[in-house]
């Protein structure tokens, strides 16, 4: 029996924000720990570009992810991005990246992994932001949501605000 203080309150809508892709510094790994294998995923440089904002991904960010016993990546990640007209956000998010069983060979192969289609794979984070710009101030207030995949030296999402 559901309780009869629960609401209706509409389906979820998002609207694209930007896609994003990350180019990454080679992995550092600070091996097995105990909750999991931390590794390091450094940004080297990327690109963002949405119907509201685009600009460029800044070095010195990274993603210090955690690969679970059962196969799962839980991610951690900060990003600095200048915007095309010099404002900087401050993009933070954390996520999961659960590959199935059938597909961590292909995913392990630097040679094929970007050829495995992102459906196959459940790669989703939640995108927060951080800007004193009063341009982009709007950006503070808002949650996203963000579908990964994998393409060549680099990690890209598709962003959107949840409405």
């Amino acid at each position: 029996m559901a309780d009869p203080r629960v609401k209706s309150v509409g389906d979820l809508a998002t609207r694209h924000l930007f896609d994003i892709v990350v180019d990454l510094d080679p992995r550092l790994n600070f091996g097995a720990g105990p909750v999991g294998q931390r590794v390091l995923f450094g940004a080297a440089k990327g690109v963002f570009e949405g119907p509201r904002l685009r600009g460029e991904v800044l070095r010195g960010g990274g993603d210090w992810a955690l690969f679970r016993a059962d196969g799962a990546m839980t991610l951690d990640v900060r990003l600095s991005l200048r915007t095309h007209d010099g404002e900087l956000i401050y993009m933070t998010y954390g996520g999961r990246w659960v590959t199935p069983q059938h597909l961590r060979a292909e995913m392990a192969d630097p040679a094929r992994r970007t050829q495995v289609d992102p459906a196959g794979y459940y790669f989703r984070t939640n995108p927060l932001f951080e800007t004193g710009s009063q341009t982009y101030a709007w950006l503070n207030d808002i949650v996203c949501v963000g579908k990964g995949y994998l393409v060549e030296g680099a990690v890209a999402y598709k962003i959107f605000e949840v409405l």
